[in-house]
């Protein structure tokens, strides 16, 4: 064993705490609250806070919420919530200067999620405007059209 922590089924975990822009922290120092693994939000919950922590600038944690969502999702939503979840990681690769990841993010979740109709149509065509903007800004207009 190499000493990771690991789930029941042997899946990594990374307990580590992190800083609000979702940066890694050395083990036992203070970080911000964290989505647990385990969390299963319904649609409408994981929008209500994905939209709440955007309103935050903590667009990390709103990835992990939308990461809680796509793994508990039904097959045919799948795609819409790992690409919302890739948008939120670009706004992410935003706050921290990487804007070249940044725009690769905001690409494949604006891929994901351009075929599920409005509002996700609109929030895949924003997504390829984003790397131009400032973080904050960025965050704003995807809190909006969430």
């Amino acid at each position: 064993m190499n000493g990771r922590d690991r789930d029941p089924d042997g899946r990594p975990r990374n307990q580590r705490p992190r800083d609000a822009f979702g940066r890694p922290l050395p083990p036992g120092a203070e970080g911000v609250e964290r989505i647990p693994d385990d969390y299963a939000p319904s649609a409408e919950e994981a929008l209500s806070e994905a939209r709440r922590l955007l309103g935050e600038g903590r667009p990390f944690h709103a990835h992990e919420v939308l990461e809680g969502r796509w793994k508990n999702s039904p097959e045919e939503e799948r795609e819409l919530w790992q690409g919302l979840a890739q948008i939120c990681v670009g706004l992410t690769h935003l706050q921290r200067g990487n804007r070249r990841g940044a725009a690769t993010l905001f690409a494949r979740g604006a891929d994901r999620i351009g075929g599920y109709g409005m509002p996700y149509e609109q929030i895949a065509r924003t997504a390829h405007e984003l790397d131009d903007l400032e973080a904050g800004a960025a965050i704003a207009r995807i809190e909006a059209l969430l």
